[in-house]
C-alpha cells in the first residue's frame, strides 16, 4: 500500500475561495491520520464522506485555530453521536494538551470533565527529537510562526514514503531540512509577490524550488492574490491543493 493524501481542506485561517480549514488525511500502511485538524475540519471530513470514527490519529504543525481548532468538534463528535470505541493519538507540540484542554472550556464549559467512551492521549512532540505515532516516523522542526508554542515544519514517514509539511512559516532554512529527498513537500504559500511577516509568498518559493530537494511540491493555504495566480505555480511544475483531491504518494 502506498501512501495515499486526501485535501481535506487546504484553505487559510479566512476560508478564502471557499476553502476549509487546513486538514490533510492520511493513509498509510500502519495507520490514518490527520495533518493538522483547523477550525471547520469536522464539517469538511462529513461534506466529503469521511468517517471521523476511521481516523486513529492527528498530528498537529502548531495551535492556531485554522490548524488544531477543530479537535474539541472531533472530540465531542465521537464521543456523542459518533460513540467512538477505538483510541485517538493527537500529537503537537508543547503545549498542546494545555492548549487543547483551553479550547474545550472556552467552546464546551465542562467538556474537560467528561467520561469518555473512548481513550485518547496527547503526545507532545519536542521539535529536532525524531519520535514514532502510530508505526509513523514523526520528525518536526521549529519554523517562523508565532502561535504561543513552538511552530513546527513536520516530516512523516511510513518506512517506504516521506511527506513533508511547512506548516505556516516565513521563508527559514529549516525546511530544507523538512524537505530533502521527500516524495511530496506540501509548502504554505498565503501569498502571490505580497511579503507578509511569517508566511510565504510564490515569489519567494519559486527562487527555491530546486532548494527543497523534495520530488513533488505542493502548495497550500493560498490567500486570494495567490488564488487568482495559481497557473504561474502550474507553469513552474507545481502542484496546487485543491479540497477534495486525492494524492498517491
Amino acid at each position: 500500500m502506498t501512501m495515499r493524501l486526501t485535501i481535506v481542506g487546504c484553505g487559510d485561517a479566512f476560508g478564502s475561495g471557499g476553502r476549509f480549514n487546513t486538514c490533510f488525511k492520511i493513509d498509510a500502511r500502519q495507520a490514518t491520520i490527520l495533518l493538522d485538524c483547523g477550525a471547520s475540519s469536522l464539517v469538511a471530513l462529513k461534506a466529503h464522506q469521511i468517517d471521523p470514527n476511521a481516523i486513529d490519529g492527528v498530528v498537529l504543525s502548531h495551535l492556531h485555530g485554522d490548524h488544531f481548532g477543530g479537535l474539541p468538534f472531533l472530540l465531542l463528535d465521537a464521543q456523542l453521536p459518533g460513540r467512538r470505541a477505538r483510541p485517538l493519538v493527537i500529537g503537537g507540540p508543547p503545549g498542546t494538551r494545555a492548549r487543547l484542554d483551553a479550547a474545550l472550556e472556552v467552546l464546551f464549559p465542562g467538556s474537560t470533565n467528561t467520561s469518555w467512551r473512548f481513550a485518547w492521549e496527547v503526545r507532545e512532540i519536542v521539535p529536532s527529537q525524531p519520535s514514532e505515532l502510530l508505526g509513523l516516523t514523526v520528525e518536526t522542526i521549529e519554523v517562523e510562526h508565532p502561535s504561543g508554542a513552538p511552530s513546527t515544519a513536520v516530516r512523516l514517514g511510513d518506512g517506504e514514503r516521506v511527506l513533508a509539511y511547512s506548516g505556516d512559516t516565513q521563508w527559514t532554512e529549516a525546511l530544507l531540512s523538512i524537505g530533502r529527498g521527500a516524495d511530496l513537500f506540501i509548502v504554505e504559500c498565503s501569498e502571490y509577490v505580497r511579503n507578509v511577516a511569517y508566511h510565504m509568498n510564490w515569489s519567494m518559493i519559486q527562487g527555491r524550488l530546486a532548494d527543497l530537494g523534495a520530488k513533488r511540491v505542493m502548495i497550500t493555504h493560498l490567500g486570494p492574490a495567490m488564488l487568482a495566480q495559481t497557473e504561474a505555480a502550474r507553469q513552474a511544475g507545481v502542484l496546487v491543493a485543491s479540497d477534495g483531491t486525492v494524492i498517491e504518494i
